[in-house]
């Protein structure tokens, strides 16, 4: 077993049944020129956990982890796109029409995949799920069930939104998570803060907070 200095105490984990999640790292939300600018967003906010989700993938690779990416988006025909997902905002553009980089959060699209900072390398699972969720109507559950993974190492944007869904998603699930705070990201400063400290309140009730640098520390000695 490794340790890492965290919050609200120390997260112990094994990297054999500990997995690398790194959520919804994509062009659209994450690149300069996507979806997430066009809706009047500062995109440098989420860019800064690339570098540091970077080392921290290489470092879980090179240890034999298992790493997960997901991607949120939509079937081409949009038939697991609900309604009130779409209308919700009143945008002039928004999920199946034609955006900066194609068809916004489509499957297959160049905003949909994954920042080339980070792209899977052969053989690393990729969660296409339509929903905020990385559970939601995905084989996520039985994908680390069967791999006997118990514990997660989350990474991605945003840390509001989809991060803090997954994590809540994984907690009722069994899964314990440690949140490596600068290595995901928010478009709302003070929406990063409120959502790291939901997750490590009242003695954990979510989860785990730390930095990538004591967690490079702990893996390299594991």
């Amino acid at each position: 077993m490794a340790s890492v200095l965290a919050e609200p105490y120390e997260f112990e984990f094994d990297p054999r049944s500990c997995a690398l999640m790194i959520i919804d790292m994509q062009r659209d939300f994450v690149d300069p020129g996507g979806f997430g600018e066009a809706l009047g967003n500062d995109v440098s906010l989420l860019r800064k956990a690339i570098a540091p989700t970077g080392k921290v993938l290489d470092a879980a690779r090179k240890k034999g982890m298992l790493v997960i990416h997901t991607r949120e988006g939509h079937r081409q025909d949009l038939s697991d796109l609900p309604d009130n997902k779409k209308v919700r905002g009143r945008l002039e553009t928004g999920i199946g029409d034609q955006g900066p980089m194609r068809r916004i959060l489509v499957r297959g699209e160049y905003g949909h995949d994954i920042v080339d900072e980070l792209k899977p390398e052969p053989g690393e699972p990729i969660v296409d799920k339509p929903g905020k969720g990385a559970f939601y109507a995905t084989d996520l559950d039985s994908m680390l069930h069967n791999r006997g993974i118990k514990q997660l190492m989350v990474c991605g944007v945003t840390t509001e939104v989809c991060v803090n869904t997954s994590v809540r998603e994984a907690n009722d699930r069994g899964y314990d998570c440690l949140v490596l705070e600068d290595c995901v990201g928010s478009y709302f400063p003070e929406f990063q803060t409120a959502s790291l400290n939901m997750i490590k309140a009242q003695g954990g009730i979510f989860g785990w907070v730390g930095k990538s640098k004591p967690f490079l520390d702990a893996l390299a000695k594991a």
